[in-house]
Parts: structure tokens; C-alpha cells; sequence
């Protein structure tokens, strides 16, 4: 039982860490979502969205080693899909791969909410 709530942040962790392959490059980018990236702007842009996911995935990783992490790590992951999510959602047009993202954020916010339900009824940190 004490194990599930550090394999549930391993699992938002490797969702998060996903698309940090989009530091490489627009190349990259342009594989994970499926959108031209020509625009130099738009390439520094996407790029630091990259490693903010790597940030965000760092600290998920972290926080299994470090339970009084949990809770923020957990509120982070959190705020990162929520926040994806409502964004998605309020724009109409999106494409098929945005769609699979979305989906994926879904299984994440799932994977957060059971991790924050059973954080809590251990006593959190």
C-alpha cells in the first residue's frame, strides 16, 4: 500500500517528462504536436515549455524520495494539467495530436487525484 502513491507520481513524472524531447528542437516539437514550427519566437517558446515540463517532472521524481515534497509536487502536477486542460478545452480546431495530448492529461489528472486522495488519508507531509 505504501508503494502506490510513489508509483502514481512515477507515472505523472514520465507523462510530464514526455515531451521534454522538444528542447531538441522544431524538429522535435513538430512530431509531438503536430504543428508547424517556423516561427523563430514560437520555437524559443515551445522549447521552454519543454524544459518547464522537465521541471515539473523533476520534482514529481523528487518527491517520491522526499515525502514532504509530496504535496507541492502534487499541487504542480496539478496545475500543469488543469491548466493545459482548460486551456484545450476553451479552443475549438485543435489537431488530432493536440487531441491525443489531451487525453493523456486526462489519464494524468486521474493518476494526481489519486495520488493527492491517497497522500491525504496517509496524513500528507
Amino acid at each position: 500500500m505504501r508503494f502506490i502513491v510513489p508509483i502514481l507520481l512515477a507515472l505523472a513524472a514520465i507523462i510530464h517528462l514526455l515531451p521534454v524531447t522538444g528542447v531538441l528542437g522544431a524538429a522535435s516539437l513538430e512530431r509531438l504536436y503536430g504543428v508547424a514550427i517556423t516561427d523563430p519566437n514560437l520555437l524559443v517558446l515551445m522549447r521552454h515549455r519543454a524544459v518547464l515540463f522537465a521541471i515539473v517532472g523533476g520534482v514529481l521524481i523528487a518527491s517520491i524520495f522526499r515525502v514532504e515534497w509530496r504535496t507541492l509536487a502534487i499541487t504542480i502536477g496539478l496545475i500543469s494539467v488543469v491548466s493545459f486542460l482548460w486551456i484545450a478545452w476553451s479552443i475549438d480546431g485543435t489537431n488530432a495530436l493536440i487531441a491525443r495530448v489531451v487525453w493523456v492529461d486526462v489519464a494524468a489528472l486521474g493518476i494526481l487525484v489519486a495520488a493527492v486522495a491517497l497522500h491525504a488519508r496517509r496524513g500528507g507531509a
